[in-house]
């Protein structure tokens, strides 16, 4: 028994529950968070991959500098 047998009514049946038990607005305020935490998810990716760029750039650079010193 596993959760491949839910089908559509299943999923309307536990979206009624949930939406019972917790409310409209308890559900609207954990879902705004939801969507805040991705928002910051997504910004910090972002600049994890624009710090590694600018580590890349630096690291080339000095790669660079040190074939012209050596020739």
């Amino acid at each position: 028994m596993g959760l491949g047998n839910i089908g559509l009514p299943g999923l309307l049946l536990i979206a009624v529950v949930v939406l019972v038990l917790f409310g409209r607005g308890k559900i609207s305020s954990l879902m705004g968070e939801v969507g805040k935490g991705i928002t910051s998810f997504k910004k910090g990716i972002n600049e994890g991959e624009k710090e590694l760029a600018e580590e890349s750039d630096v690291i080339d650079g000095e790669v660079a500098s040190d074939k012209k010193d050596k020739v």
